[in-house]
């Protein structure tokens, strides 16, 4: 026998003037086809035909007015998102080559011996995970490694214990944080470690413009709307048995939120211009940079909508408050980024750590990603980076937070000499001269620590240094 896989989420339409024969075909069908559409006549099965999606159609080739080949042939090509398996009781070649001309996935002579006929559907069906899986990839290719979320700071191993405790779970997760913090990255993790079967599906739902986010979600029939000239499977199908990730669901129209709650209280989903809903199994898990709760009080979203998204709750922590993990974040990306480019890693010096403790990066882990991968394109280490951009050096965004992966560096000390102190017969370079010398060695020769300090970039101490050295000489 066959064995039963989960087809819940596909459709198909029995077409065979033989009340017997659709009887037949039902019964074994239903057990494994979550909708599963029996007629007699072509009038009535291109009605079923515009009204619903359709994933398979087993027709025969004669029936009484157009025959089953008439039919197919009648249907643009671009129309036919559906496999077709046609079944006669006249075995001719010329009828036989006319169905392969017409795409058939599978031709079968009457009388037929059901388990044939179930072979012949569990290929076809075969084949259309195969297109959902692909579409998956075509979308966004999935990485192999496993998830790994990088850092041993407090707040971070809490959050690792967080995903591992609600991934097995069904239940929906919302994800808070601020933009750039790693929301989809814990959204894979809890797919990855929930075990379930089919794909992760991530949708940006500020990146889909609102009148096509309906299609793009639940799918449309051929001829729904305007350009509709061919059916579509929307994202929840493509996503069934998995994990679907709704993206800054705080964008989401208010008139839309109201579809996707039916669709989780239903666990349903009817694509536009269909009459029909579809049963899926998806897990959804949401995330959101914004307060939704202060987002309900406004009216921009919906208060039961929140509610049966809000099951599970997964707090990012923003970089700031977890700059222990910095070290090795930076060496991550480093290797990962230098490797992707085919590059050798830039070398990270101590007090470019220590700069980068310094700083609020108000744009998180993206923020941090980028910075590295223009140092390696640049070739230079934060710090001279950072200095030799005026307003853009992080000491202007000193953290208000005393975490540090190591302990500053003094960046100002109460025995650094007065102005006044300085000969009055000094002139101004003489004056400059003491005045860098004094700070260098304050900072025990780190120049790159003193040029934070004197505001100015590394290379320039180098390069009056040099000047110094050539005037000894």
């Amino acid at each position: 026998m066959v064995s039963k896989l989960d087809w819940n989420a596909f459709s198909v339409l029995v077409v065979d003037d033989e009340v017997g024969m659709q009887t037949i075909l039902k019964k074994a069908l239903s057990k494994q086809f979550g909708q599963v559409h029996t007629v007699g006549t072509i009038e009535d099965a291109e009605a079923i035909r515009q009204s619903h999606h359709l994933d398979l159609i087993i027709l025969d080739i004669n029936l009484p007015g157009q025959t089953g080949l008439e039919w197919q042939e009648s249907i643009a090509s671009d129309s036919r998102n559906y496999d077709v398996i046609f079944m006669t009781g006249y075995a001719e070649l010329g009828t036989a080559i006319q169905a392969l001309r017409l795409g058939a996935a599978d031709f079968i002579l009457k009388p037929f011996n059901l388990e044939n006929m179930l072979q012949a559907v569990k290929r076809c069906m075969d084949r259309r995970l195969v297109e959902r899986t692909n579409f998956v990839l075509q979308r966004e290719v999935e990485k192999n490694n496993p998830i790994e979320m990088i850092g041993n700071a407090e707040k971070t191993i809490e959050l690792k214990q967080m995903v591992a405790q609600f991934a097995p779970s069904n239940a929906a997760v919302l994800i808070e944080g601020e933009s750039g913090t790693g929301k989809e990255l814990v959204a894979r993790g809890l797919h990855q470690l929930s075990h379930r079967n089919g794909p992760f599906v991530p949708l940006n739902c500020g990146a889909i413009a609102p009148d096509l986010l309906e299609s793009e979600l639940f799918g449309h029939t051929s001829g729904a709307f305007t350009g509709a000239k061919k059916g579509r499977e929307g994202l929840f199908r493509v996503a069934n048995g998995g994990t679907l990730f709704l993206d800054e669901i705080g964008e989401m129209p208010i008139g839309m939120q109201s579809s996707l709650l039916r669709a989780l209280e239903q666990k349903a989903i009817r694509p536009v211009g269909s009459e029909k809903e579809i049963p899926v199994d998806v897990r959804i898990v949401a995330a959101t940079n914004r307060n939704l709760v202060k987002e309900v009080e406004k009216g921009n979203f919906r208060k039961d909508l929140f509610y049966r998204l809000n099951v599970l709750t997964v707090s990012l922590p923003a970089l700031r408050e977890r700059k222990a993990d910095l070290a090795c974040l930076t060496e991550h990306f480093s290797h990962m980024i230098a490797k992707e480019m085919g590059l050798k890693p830039i070398h990270w010096a101590h007090e470019d750590i220590v700069a980068m403790a310094q700083y609020d990066w108000p744009g998180n882990i993206r923020e941090l990603k980028n910075m590295i991968e223009r140092c390696i394109l640049l070739g230079k280490p934060p710090v001279d980076h950072w200095v030799s951009l005026q307003g853009d050096v992080p000491l202007q965004h000193q953290s208000s937070n005393q975490e540090q992966i190591i302990d500053k560096e003094p960046t100002e000390c109460s025995c650094m000499p007065e102005m006044d102190e300085y000969p009055e017969q000094w002139t101004l370079k003489e004056v400059e001269k003491k005045h860098i010398i004094t700070v260098v060695d304050l900072h025990d020769g780190n120049k790159s620590a003193a040029a934070r300090q004197l505001g100015v970039a590394r290379k320039t101490l180098e390069r009056k240094f040099k000047e110094w050295s050539e005037e000894i000489a």
